[in-house]
This record gives C-alpha cells, structure tokens and sequence, in this order.
C-alpha cells in the first residue's frame, strides 16, 4: 500500500492548501476554515476539501476526476489519507 504524506491538521488550520502525488496520482487539498468570534479555528465548522487527478499535468491544466470534503480533524485528516491511498 502507498504511503501518502499529509501535513497536520494544525497546517490546515493555518489555511494552507497542500499539493502532493504518489506515483500517478495528484491531488490537492484545500482548507475551508471557519473561524469563531474569537479568531480561534471552528474545527466543528471547517473542513478540507480535496480534488484529485492521474497524470502529469498540474492542478490548473488537469481534469479533476473526484473530489471529497472532510472534517477538520485527527479523524477526518486520516479518512482524507485513506482515500487518497485507495485511489492510488
């Protein structure tokens, strides 16, 4: 089975998209974060949004072939590596 990198939940949190590729599959994955009235991340209200595609070409000049939202946590950033490693 491959081994897909994933930052951590924290780097999301910090509204960073994140790149990677394992073998012929590309992906990106988007945080939406929603922050409460404090500033603080709402984890419960944000999520990270990923899209998918095999090849060589980049994200702007690829077709997506799936996409899928999961929650903003330890168990949602492990869904969202499950996925990615069954699409490899």
């Amino acid at each position: 089975m491959a081994d897909i990198f994933l930052p951590t939940v924290h780097t999301f949190e910090n509204e960073n998209t994140f790149t990677g590729s394992c073998g012929a599959l590309r992906f990106r994955a988007e945080p939406r974060v929603v922050k409460q009235a404090n500033k603080e991340v709402d984890r419960e209200n944000s999520s990270i949004f990923c899209q998918l595609w095999h090849g060589e070409k980049c994200y702007e000049l690829s077709e997506m072939e799936k996409e899928k939202e999961f929650p903003m946590s330890e168990q949602g950033r492990a869904e969202l590596k499950s996925w990615l490693e069954a699409n490899v």
